[in-house]
């Protein structure tokens, strides 16, 4: 037991100098996850429809926002372990959060990526982890299995 848990902080480093090392291969460091959350969500607070609904949940509290997503980020690609939230929960509830918005937030993600990714590896690791986070963003928020049931048979 004891040299298991002597192990695990060792594990949890060579985890994440696998990861900083597979990120600076692609372009991707600190400065360029503070790059993308800052212009992205400039861009969301511009946009007609998505900007809106942030707004409403985050007025006046956007720039703590920004340093969550920050963390979020450079957990996610850099595997800090800095991030320690709750995004279903942070999302349940949210005025105007609709189904139809995500495609738009992809879209968008996606060609704020095109302008500032360092590398089409960076750009494709980026956007292959939004549409999965979203995908189960989604999925937690809207999907209902009675929709899935099957149609009876007709008569």
């Amino acid at each position: 037991m004891t040299n298991e848990l002597q192990g695990r902080p060792a594990q949890i480093a060579a985890m994440r100098e696998r990861a900083e090392a597979d990120m600076r291969r692609i372009g991707v460091d600190a400065e360029f996850i503070d790059l993308l959350v800052e212009t992205f969500y400039q861009r969301i607070q511009a946009h007609p429809r998505l900007g809106p609904v942030f707004d409403a949940r985050l007025a006046g509290r956007w720039p703590q926002h920004m340093e969550k997503m920050k963390r979020f980020w450079s957990a996610i690609a850099l595997k800090t372990g800095a991030y320690g939230g709750k995004p279903v929960q942070a999302h349940t509830g949210v005025e105007g959060l609709v189904p139809e918005l995500f495609p738009e937030w992809l879209g968008l993600f996606a060609a704020t990526l095109t302008d500032i990714a360092p590398t089409p590896e960076a750009r494709d690791w980026f956007m292959t982890t939004a549409e999965r986070i979203a995908k189960s963003m989604f999925l937690a928020l809207f999907y209902n299995p009675a929709d899935d049931a099957p149609a009876a048979p007709a008569a």
